[in-house]
């Protein structure tokens, strides 16, 4: 068998000079990888669309044409997707790992290659692209291992001057969400970035899109692609997580939050003291967490 995970995606970088050259922020392309992943190009619902549709079990999601982007989009059929697929609507095959032990054991061995926190949502996708069409410029909240399977496809892919390391995912002309525009330094762009890169994907090409990276792309002939996708979790996460953790096992903590919006002002003023009395506790309790007990509840790591 051959080897899995990272090390077969970035040849004939190791992984060692992955995790330094590019790991997490730049974007990496490498060619050529038909022989160190013929075990992912030779399973057989991914030798054509047809087989995929085929062996699919659940539905698949299509992409209208008014954005063509997964923000506009319908859950369908496999059969009705075949339909879709030839009026020129891209689909997309959603955590694929689950038909494939083969796929399950890439993505556990990428997981873990790339030491990543266990609550990442880890995933595979596929897409089927017509040709011509692809994905509006936008960035996305995780990261992407692209693997080429079938067709060619052209990426436009630009470094994010707008916004800096994104907790949702934006496409470009489309409504942005309040938390990602409350801290967003400038008027999102209408298109992609002057400065960018163009890559062409043919089969056997892998592309690391980073967390947050401009992209855009476009199919020439039926293009069909794999791709290792993880939404990581940011600090803010993990401490959150820990923090819940923590609060729950107060009993205190755990009573409802009644009267905060009373029509009564002393029962709107005695919610308050209780929050504030709760709150002054956890002041109180704060100095002492250590990163290693965070890591320790979220983790599962010992010292």
């Amino acid at each position: 068998m051959n080897k899995i995970g990272l090390a077969p995606l970035v040849s004939p970088l190791t992984c060692e000079e992955f995790m330094v050259d590019a790991w997490p922020k730049e974007p990496l392309v490498v060619h050529g990888l038909d022989e160190t992943i013929n075990e992912l190009t030779e399973l057989p619902f991914l030798q054509s669309l047809d087989a995929l549709l085929n062996a699919w079990p659940s539905v698949v999601q299509a992409h209208l044409p008014d954005v063509s982007d997964e923000s506009s989009a319908i859950d369908t059929t496999p059969k009705e997707a075949r339909k879709l697929f030839l009026n020129k609507m891209a689909l997309l095959f959603n955590n694929a790992q689950n038909i494939s032990p083969v796929l399950q054991e890439w993505l556990s061995k990428l997981h873990q290659d790339l030491g990543l926190p266990t609550s990442t949502y880890s995933r595979c996708m596929i897409y089927a692209t017509p040709d011509g069409r692809g994905t509006a410029p936008h960035f996305d909240q995780n990261i992407n291992f692209v693997l080429q399977l079938k067709g060619v496809k052209k990426w436009w892919i630009a470094p994010n001057e707008h916004v800096e390391n994104p907790t949702q995912r934006f496409t470009m002309g489309q409504e942005i969400d309040p938390e990602l525009a409350s801290y967003a330094s400038s008027q999102m762009p209408q298109k992609m970035p002057d400065v960018h890169q163009e890559i062409i994907l043919n089969p056997g090409s892998m592309l690391f899109v980073p967390r947050g990276y401009w992209h855009s792309t476009e199919a020439h002939g039926e293009a069909l692609s794999l791709n290792f996708t993880f939404s990581q979790p940011t600090w803010i996460d993990l401490f959150t997580l820990a923090l819940r953790s923590r609060l729950s096992l107060s009993s205190d903590w755990r009573e409802l939050a009644d009267g905060v919006t009373s029509l009564d002002i002393d029962t709107r003023l005695l919610a308050q003291q209780k929050f504030d009395i709760l709150l002054q506790g956890l002041v109180e309790d704060l100095p002492h967490w250590q990163a290693a007990d965070i890591l320790a509840a979220t983790e599962g790591l010992g010292e």
